[in-house]
């Protein structure tokens, strides 16, 4: 049997669509498995998406759908947009399918039977947005891993032993010290492992949108132990066709986002040493993608669809980007900004460029066949300064990528890249073509050969970062079909002397000024709010989470309304009108009427831009419950996404009053 390689993204869970922090991990672990591949690793590589759990039974209640219609729309789109950015993952697990249900219960039957299964009584606080069992919640009952207000939860539950697994969990950090990366991951792990570990609820018994718990159907199974057995389910684990699961498991990498980290490295590997099966051999941990210096969030309203920048300037050039532009492991930036001066900087003027003018040459004086370089006299200590930075950059891309440092290696290419474009401008080909004597002939041979033969290895080393490009370059050096290089055996000199050029064409245009600004209008929902209602004034508009999150949903048609102005109740009924209460509330920068607001659904938080900064103060509105409309299209403000539409009366001048209630109301109640 041949050397294998598995590698899985998270499973990602559906109760947003997929922006481009799902990419981020997405588009890392392809371009690992790409370049295992041309290693010639028999390397598989699993993605797909988490369906289980209160969270989504409550989102896809708000929708007005069944659990399983909600969850088929949303990972429908996620592997909708996988296969049109050309993501090469090998199976796509859905957690609501059978085989991963056998699977699920499968692996609770070798915990329980090992004896590290019990049932007793949970009473505590719960986030339902992480679905997480808090020991001890933030200030004022939030979340500390979220800061999201967390729930009291008191139910029957099975426990999971995991305090028998803390000495054993530290062994496992100390002899396998590259078992969770980076470094500051690990020592993370390490420190809350150390502070004591206490035993974990395994399963829910006050919903039922989960994978029932085996001989008890009246619990399901905990939506972390569903989730995370995914990396073995895919493989055939738990099923007579287990085939993959002997030759793939363990996994060589899990690739994850820093705030699943706990349950990777703590709960993970228990759960498997619980059951008696083999660990991963490693963990690795990216850190978040910032917009505007903020996380990429749902309720913050600064998330950036994926879709609006392969409109614009295509799949390689985000692929690019992020891991170029982030160091892996570190939180990065995004901005449309910063993505079109490194597209054009380092993909048009540099590869692309370097492209073009060397096949073109090649085609112009040489007729479109790789020139024989001179080893006489025309040959100079230049070529050789190319050829030995050439040869040190294949090391170097080696070693950084296999440590996961992407940005390093791509800059140890580039390098490469700016040292041929000097060596090109410093020897000007075109002033050698002008001579007719053989010394200058077999010089501009020599030129080009070293130009081609530097591209033709940047262009080896980058396609599994940037495969569209790398692809029609490889097919323009005459070189057939990349994906079949052997990469480990990529060196200096193995360009064919006398290789026919197919046609050159150029593979980065440069972006001109209107780039961003056309990345920026796809990205703002132009469609204003106009619902008005009875005497009340809706403030800023707002979306239906479960819709605007598929991306399936499109916006209902106007109400027929009679000729006396009335509505029917069928109308009225598609307003969803909903109890929320205000968590945060600050100024818009530069809006002297605008407030942000971040207010909790119940089974979300989200944000509103609402116009009552005149009204009323930001720490006033703190705590207080309001009444939001909840099925409306997002609208950006101020470059804010608002999710939501706060209803109050409109009295003398214009001026607002908030809807409340005398009563207390629970937050997230339906108004009718």
């Amino acid at each position: 049997m041949g050397k294998t390689f598995y590698i899985t993204t998270p499973i990602y869970y559906v109760n947003a669509r997929p922006h481009i922090g799902h990419a981020y991990t997405t588009l890392a672990c392809d371009a690992v498995a790409r370049r295992r591949r041309m290693l010639g690793f028999d390397t598989f590589f699993l993605t797909g998406t988490d369906e289980h759990g209160q969270k989504i039974q409550r989102a896809a209640e708000a929708a007005g759908k069944t659990p399983q219609e909600f969850t088929d729309e949303i990972s429908g789109e996620f592997h909708a947009l996988w296969q049109r950015m050309g993501i090469t993952f090998d199976d796509y697990i859905r957690t609501t399918s059978e085989r991963h249900k056998r699977g699920v219960q499968e692996l609770w039957r070798r915990i329980r039977n090992h004896g590290y299964i019990y049932k007793g009584s949970y009473r505590g606080q719960y986030c339902v947005f992480d679905e997480l069992y808090v020991d001890a919640g933030g200030p004022g009952g939030s979340c500390p891993e979220c800061g999201r207000p967390t729930e009291t939860v008191e139910e029957e539950n099975y426990f999971f032993k995991l305090s028998a697994f803390t000495e054993q969990l530290l062994e496992l950090y100390t002899s396998e010290p590259h078992f969770i990366r980076p470094e500051s991951r690990r020592n993370e792990v390490v420190s809350f492992v150390r502070s004591g570990l206490r035993d974990l609820s395994i399963s829910r018994s006050t919903f039922s949108w989960g994978i029932p718990v085996p001989d008890d159907p009246s619990h399901v199974v905990y939506v972390w132990l569903d989730a995370l057995a995914n990396y073995v389910t895919a493989l055939g684990f738990g099923s007579e066709a287990d085939s993959r699961y002997r030759q793939f498991w363990p996994a060589d990498v899990h690739m994850i986002g820093k705030e699943i980290v706990r349950f990777h490295c703590v709960y993970w590997p228990a759960f498997l040493m619980a059951a008696r099966l083999p660990l991963p051999r490693s963990i690795v941990a990216h850190g978040w993608l910032l917009f505007e210096e903020n996380k990429m969030s749902k309720s913050r309203g600064n998330i950036v669809r994926t879709q609006t920048i392969l409109n614009v300037l295509g799949a390689d050039a985000l692929r690019y980007f992020l891991l170029r532009e982030v160091v892996f492991g570190q939180d990065g930036s995004f901005s449309f900004d910063a993505l079109v001066q490194r597209y054009n900087s380092d993909l048009a003027n540099g590869l692309g460029n370097l492209a073009s003018r060397t096949l073109a040459m090649i085609t112009r004086y040489f007729r479109g066949e790789v020139p024989y370089p001179s080893q006489t006299a025309a040959h100079t200590p230049a070529d050789d300064s190319v050829a030995d930075l050439a040869k040190r950059t294949i090391a170097d891309f080696h070693f950084y990528f296999d440590q996961y440092q992407f940005s390093r290696a791509l800059e140890a290419a580039w390098v490469l890249v700016a040292a041929v474009d000097k060596y090109i401008v410093e020897n000007e080909p075109w002033s050698l073509a002008e001579k007719e004597d053989e010394n200058s002939r077999a010089r501009l041979a020599t030129v080009l050969y070293t130009a081609a033969e530097a591209l033709r290895i940047v262009t080896a080393l980058a396609h599994p970062v940037i495969p569209d490009a790398t692809g029609r370059i490889w097919s323009q050096l005459g070189l057939g079909e990349i994906t079949k290089f052997p990469l480990a055996t990529l060196a200096w000199g193995q360009l064919r002397l006398g290789t026919k050029l197919d046609a050159v064409q150029p593979v980065f245009p440069r972006a001109d000024k209107s780039t961003i600004e056309r990345m920026q209008r796809m990205e703002e929902d132009p469609t204003p709010a106009t619902s008005t209602a009875a005497g009340t004034a809706a403030i800023e508009s707002g979306a239906n989470a479960a819709a605007s999150t598929a991306g399936a949903t499109r916006p209902a048609a106007s109400p027929a309304v009679a000729g006396d102005g009335k509505i029917a109740i069928e109308d009225f009924a598609k307003v969803d009108l909903r109890v929320a209460e205000v968590k945060v509330a600050e100024k818009v920068k530069g809006a002297d009427k605008l407030l942000r607001l971040e207010v909790d659904l119940g089974s979300e938080v989200r944000q509103i831009v609402a116009g009552i900064a005149e009204a009323y103060a930001p720490e006033s509105l703190v705590g207080r419950k309001v009444v939001v409309v909840a099925n409306l299209q997002p609208r950006r403000l101020r470059g804010l996404e608002s999710n939501g539409m706060i209803v109050a009366a409109s009295i003398e001048g214009g001026r607002p009053v908030l809807a409340g209630f005398l009563e207390d109301v629970p937050v997230g109640a339906r108004l009718k």
